[in-house]
């Protein structure tokens, strides 16, 4: 029998002549392949045997000190292995910092054992890894540079290498075991200004290869500056990973971390479950994922839990169980509770959706309630990256006793869409607040740091419905106010509200555009029509530092009367005209913020009136007691009289808290009226001298009456406080002004008949005889009396 093998599908073989001589060149090399192995054996057997490392530690120590300028010390034996493994194991090292005796890295023991005959084969099996004491340092500068970039091959200004052409095959890594042992491990970030430390590291594993689901055993204790941290963490699971896939996978998960983190303190968390991810392809899943957090903030407690028995997302299917998620937040004076929970979710990758999901919110505070339910139905599309609230309703109701309306309730009705890859979200509404209409858009134009944009629409809004009763909070010392969450704020916007009233003070056609960046927030422009005029102005907060407001706004064409009564229930001025208000002040209270006061006011009005005084009948009434001389005359403001004016002007120079003015001009046919004097805000007090001018004897607030005293200025001091001032007529300075003025007429006539001739010798006579009939020093009464009395 012939036997016929084609093994090159070239030629027969003649089987049996063929088949020995193959088989005596398999002897033959196998042979030598024996022979090879056993004379590197003992080779290497007698390397091992002969060759003692620790002979050459100084001249490693001064190799790494000529090529890295860096102390390195091997205080402990280095041990060398070749067969079957290749390995080191180093007792006791450290290594300083470039050019600096400073530490940079230690080890109390370490080993690693690489298997011999993988590695001719591109494939790198490591028997173990054992680290015991590790203690490293890692800094990075704030140039970006770090500490360890001469250990790494990155030499300052280098340029990364070509990437590799894949021609060469994959190396695979496969390592059976890595134990690290009471470790620490130091990251200083010197840009950031953080610093973040692993401590009491302690590692196990069993097997890490791709595809293998590998035992985990973690603890740890891990600090930071920024953020606050210093927690304790222990982790158990499997994790299978596949690199060229990117698969991760964490099963039998069983994480659980206490300290405090985030201002947290007391926490602890906790996550169990199974988890597959694959970010490439979206694909997720996870079953019996279960989260807990509970800890203490504040005066306060967190805890929260979510419970996602099954979801999974994959290239074809969508689908999950129901999720539900409660939360519950306690401070000193506050409590939130909050739940949401998502039905069964079914769908492909492309559009998936719930039935109705059911949001709660219950707020409580300080005796006010707040309650929020929200149902609607869900959609999104994992291919999109998007998440969807088609149609929402929205039920509040708002119970406070503090408020004049109580309670409160409303309606909305809306949509909303959250877009992941565009990193944007967006919200339109439309609601009914009890006696407001309300609707627009509120949205995020990023989500890192978040940007908010919003634009509303109001038909009528009176804001005095949802503040304080007056008097409803006991007499407590005035508390600062907190501009804090505007310092992270970013936010553009616009606000109209057709009909306002706030304060008191009532608006329409109210226009507020407004932008927050970092703790400023700018109002420009600021415009409304109020009181038969108009308001144009603008307004920045900024909260970077001690909080400073600027404002600066002008009234144009406004009643100014029931502007004051409606504002501060002050009935002191009427009329007509235009007030401009350029101010900047500071502090966190607002007796701060009026005793900071700085900037400029003006005031020019037309055809109204003073209240409080009838300047012309006060100087009527002066005139009567001019001969009793009594100095001072006290009057309080008397809202029954008032001083018409055609005009009235006035500038302002404010300087902390404290508003001087010296141009004041108040006209009319029969008074011209100046004054000077300080405004003091913050000490709510006048100290204020008002001249008064007769200049006309027209009837009308005894004006006939005043003509002895046309061209005498009447001084009037203005004292007390702002809303309740007090008026003095200074009846000295009067009656000097009238005696000065006699005299000034009398020489002024005496001069005239000298100068004309017309003065003649009866006259002269009967002059004398006048000078003989009056006591010699009779003094200023006697004047007065002889002037005024006819």
């Amino acid at each position: 029998m012939v036997l016929r093998v084609d093994l090159d599908g070239e030629r027969p073989l003649n089987a049996p002549r063929d088949l020995d001589a193959s088989m005596k060149l398999l002897k033959y090399t196998f042979l030598g392949l024996t022979v090879l192995i056993v004379i590197v054996a003992a080779v290497l057997a007698y390397v091992v045997a002969t060759f003692d490392p620790n002979q050459y530690k100084p001249r490693i120590v001064q190799a790494v000190k000529d090529r890295m300028q860096r102390n390195l010390k091997l205080e402990g034996d280095i041990k060398l292995s070749f067969w079957p493994n290749m390995g080191a194991r180093v007792g006791g090292a450290a290594l300083s910092e470039r050019g600096s005796d400073r530490e940079f890295a230690a080890v109390r023991d370490a080993r690693v054992s690489v298997k011999l005959m993988p590695l001719f084969s591109r494939q790198i099996i490591v028997d173990a890894v054992e680290v015991k004491g590790l203690r490293a340092n890692l800094v990075r500068y704030k140039d970006g540079k770090t500490n360890a970039d001469d250990l790494i091959g990155v030499p300052a200004g280098a340029k990364p290498g070509p990437k590799s052409d894949g021609a060469s095959p994959p190396v695979v890594v496969d390592i059976a075991q890595v134990v690290i042992e009471d470790s620490a491990l130091v990251y200083t970030d010197q840009a950031a200004g953080a610093t973040y430390a692993l401590s009491g590291l302690n590692l196990k594993t069993g097997r890490i290869a791709q595809g293998v689901p590998v035992p985990v055993d973690l603890s740890v204790k891990a600090q930071s500056s920024k953020p606050k941290l210093n927690v304790d963490g222990t982790l158990k699971t499997r994790v299978t990973f596949d690199l060229e896939k990117r698969r991760y996978a964490l099963q039998e998960l069983d994480l659980s971390i206490k300290g405090d983190a985030a201002g947290i303190s007391n926490l602890v968390a906790s996550a169990k479950g199974d988890i597959d991810a694959r970010p490439d392809s979206r694909e997720f899943t996870a079953s019996r994922l279960a989260l807990a957090v509970t800890g203490k903030q504040a005066a306060g407690g967190l805890n929260l839990k979510l419970d996602l028995p099954n979801l999974n997302i994959t290239r074809d299917r969508v689908s999950g169980d129901k999720i539900t998620l409660d939360a519950t937040l306690s401070e000193a004076k506050r409590k939130l509770v909050a739940s949401v929970n998502i039905p069964a979710i079914e769908g492909t990758a492309q559009a998936f959706k719930a039935g109705q999901m059911i949001v709660n919110i219950d707020l409580q505070q300080e005796g006010a309630a707040i309650k929020v339910k929200l149902a609607s139905a869900l959609a999104g599309s994992v291919a999109q990256e998007r998440i969807e609230l088609p149609k929402f309703a929205a039920a509040v109701n708002v119970n406070d006793p503090k408020l004049p309306k109580n309670p409160l309730e409303a309606s909305i009705n809306g949509a909303a869409l959250v877009d992941f890859a565009k990193q944007t979200a967006n919200m339109t509404f439309a609601t009914r607040f009890d006696e407001s209409n309300i609707n627009g858009r509120v949205g995020l134009a990023r989500f890192t740091p978040p940007a908010y944009t919003f634009d509303l629409n109001i038909d009528r809004l009176d804001a005095d419905r949802y503040m304080a009763k007056p008097g409803s909070r006991s007499q407590q010392p005035e508390q600062p106010f907190d501009l804090a969450a505007l310092k992270g704020l970013n936010a553009t916007g616009t606000i109209r509200i057709g009909s306002l009233k706030v304060s008191n003070v009532k608006a329409s056609n109210v226009r507020l555009d407004i932008k927050a960046t970092d703790g400023r927030v700018d109002v420009s422009p600021m415009a409304a029509n109020l009181y038969q005029g108009s308001l144009a102005g603008a307004l920045v907060v900024n909260a970077r530092a001690t909080p400073t407001f600027a404002v600066r706004q002008n009234l144009s064409a406004i009643s100014i009367g029931p502007l004051l009564r409606d504002l501060a229930d002050n009935d002191s001025l009427a009329g007509r005209g235009n007030v401009s208000l350029d101010v900047t002040t500071q502090g966190t209270t607002v007796t701060a913020l009026k005793k900071a006061l700085n900037g400029a006011a003006a005031v020019k009005l037309t055809d109204g009136a003073v209240k409080g005084i009838d300047i012309a009948g006060s100087i009527r009434g002066a005139k009567a007691r001019l001969g009793t001389l009594r100095g001072e005359q006290v009057q309080q403001a008397d809202g029954k009289q008032k001083t018409d004016f055609s005009e009235l002007t006035a500038t302002f120079a404010i300087r902390d808290g404290v508003a001087r003015n010296n141009d004041l001009s108040l006209k009319s046919p029969l008074l011209r009226v100046g004054g000077e004097g300080d405004v003091n805000i913050g000490e709510d007090r006048l100290n204020y001298l008002v001249k008064a001018s007769v200049v006309g004897t027209t009837k009308g607030q005894g004006g006939r009456e005043l003509g002895d005293l046309q061209g005498i200025t009447v001084p009037v001091r203005v004292t007390g406080p702002i809303g309740a001032p007090s008026y003095k007529l200074d009846f000295n300075a009067l009656a000097t002004e009238a005696v000065k003025q006699k005299i000034e007429q009398t020489v002024k006539s005496r001069l005239e008949e000298r100068l004309l001739g017309g003065a003649t010798k009866g006259s002269a006579a009967k002059d004398g005889a006048s000078r003989e009939k009056s006591p010699r020093g009779g003094g200023l009464q006697d004047s007065i009396k002889g002037l005024f009395g006819r």
